[in-house]
């Protein structure tokens, strides 16, 4: 099927065409490991985890590099406050940010190099740029000249003139434009540093993944991904550097998702509303804020409140639901699973081939569980041959759409079970209790005292606990 991707570089979406046939070359920077991840690093995370599935499952061979940025100014101002080694620092939250994506079902990219394991390779592309007069070393530092790339600006719409005219950026009598930036910068003491032709020091951000890109995946990449943060100064940055070394194009598709507001403001830790993904995912389930992140269009911006988390919490119940009506109701085989793709998979792909568009996918999907529900709902006991086909088509869809959002990975029990543990946790609750409950109202309807039932039934309600009678007995769920 044909893909179209809106390319940041050209504004517009464009037909993808990979440089080789088939096969993907992506790029996504990863994290400065510093501190623990937030929900916004987890939106670009689980976009990128998203995009890279699809396009297997559509048949290209991918190969996803993620870096980590283990050296940098935040990294050792954060590690002297501890009293630690900046490698001690990197290696903590590396570990976290394994932990915090595995919660969220995020596979791991082919490659997760380090900066700090290219610093040869790093020292080589600076060389190559100070020979052909577009860097320049000064006292142990060295500094990309922006004046020498002509298309400096060209991912973000600035003009240099016009950033020169209004420069507010730190005063360094030592660099030609206020806008040089540093590609190596010469150690403080007590400073992480590595020996270069200009003395001891250490890379600057950007250079790194220049580095690390064209040594992975070659001097020209299909894919260069990140949040929209960084398309100025850091991306602007690495095509400057890496078109004047290599003297080619460096990304053919550059693709930015959108920023995570908290309750219709940005996130920011002045603010006091700089959520952790570990903190969320001690109140909900790790597919339903996953869910979450994909429900909005991925260059949109998304907003992180009570009421999009319920609404993600109930629009992933709805299916769950439907997943364990069909497993009671026909005991799918697990071939079942495994059948060709129908109707609802067409449609999904179709949307996910228009910019990746997971907005306009989950709302097909979710219609076409209504529907699926509706069919069974008319049919009672007697399901005929063509809606039973029907059902077990969209059943199979769901599990291959799942495998792509990265959710549905739970038998529904399971799922089921891990939310109202979750939501127990969060209200202090007593699974315990509930189930004496459960037992007085089985007791007061087998004795006909209806009104105690109800009285019971209503006062679990009230913290959100829904009583299904079955003719198994009496099971309960967690509504959060």
């Amino acid at each position: 099927m044909k893909i179209k991707i809106y390319n940041t570089l050209t504004k517009q979406k464009e037909n993808f065409e990979t440089i080789e046939p088939q096969k993907v070359r992506m790029y996504v920077c990863g994290p400065t490991v510093y501190d623990s991840c937030h929900v916004g690093h987890a939106r670009s995370v689980v976009v990128f985890d998203v995009i890279v599935r699809f396009l297997r499952s559509q048949g290209f061979e991918v190969i996803y590099v993620r870096n980590f940025t283990d050296i940098d100014d935040k990294i050792i101002n954060r590690a002297n406050e501890l009293g630690i080694s900046a490698t001690e620092l990197a290696e903590k939250y590396i570990h976290e940010f394994y932990e915090d994506m595995d919660s969220l079902n995020v596979e791991r990219a082919t490659m997760e190099p380090r900066a700090t394991g290219y610093i040869r390779e790093i020292i080589g592309v600076i060389q190559l740029l100070i020979g052909k007069n577009m860097a320049y070393p000064v006292d142990g530092d060295v500094y990309f000249s922006v004046e020498s790339y002509p298309d400096y600006g060209k991912l973000s719409r600035r003009i240099l003139e016009d950033m020169e005219a209004g420069a507010r950026v730190a005063v360094d009598e030592r660099k030609k434009n206020p806008y040089d930036f540093a590609l190596w910068k010469t150690a403080k003491p007590g400073e992480p540093s590595w020996d270069s032709p200009w003395g001891k020091g250490r890379p600057g951000w950007h250079i790194e993944c220049t580095a690390m890109s064209s040594g992975l995946l070659g001097e020209t990449i299909d894919i260069h991904g990140g949040g929209k943060d960084l398309v100025f100064p850091h991306h602007e940055n690495e095509i400057a550097q890496s078109e004047a070394a290599f003297g080619k194009q460096f990304v053919k598709y550059w693709v930015h998702n959108g920023f995570v507001n908290i309750n219709q403001e940005k996130m920011s830790k002045s603010l006091g509303n700089f959520l952790l993904i570990r903190d969320i995912l001690k109140a909900y389930h790790p597919e339903i804020v996953r869910l979450f992140l994909l429900s909005n269009h991925y260059r949109s911006p998304i907003d992180f409140n009570e009421k999009a988390m319920e609404e993600a919490s109930g629009a992933l119940d709805r299916v769950y639901t439907f997943l364990e009506r069909v497993d009671r109701k026909f005991g799918i085989p697990s071939e079942t699973k495994l059948s060709s793709h129908g109707e609802l998979w067409r449609q999904f792909c179709e949307a996910m081939g228009d910019d990746f568009n997971t907005a306009q996918g989950l709302g097909i999907l979710f219609s076409t569980v209504r529907d699926l529900n509706r069919m069974l709902d008319a049919s009672g006991d007697q399901v005929s041959d063509q809606i039973a086909l029907s059902v077990r088509n969209g059943y199979s869809d769901v599990l291959s759409i799942g495998s792509i959002l990265g959710i549905f990975r739970q038998s529904p029990q399971s799922y089921f079970d891990q939310k109202r543990r979750a939501g127990l946790r969060k209200e202090s609750i007593d699974p315990g209790w509930i189930e004496v409950k459960i037992r007085e109202r089985t007791q007061a309807r087998a004795a006909k005292n209806w009104a105690e039932a109800d009285r019971i039934r209503d006062e679990l309600l009230e913290l959100n606990i829904i009583l299904e009678d079955r003719s198994e007995g009496t099971v309960w769920k967690y509504n959060d």
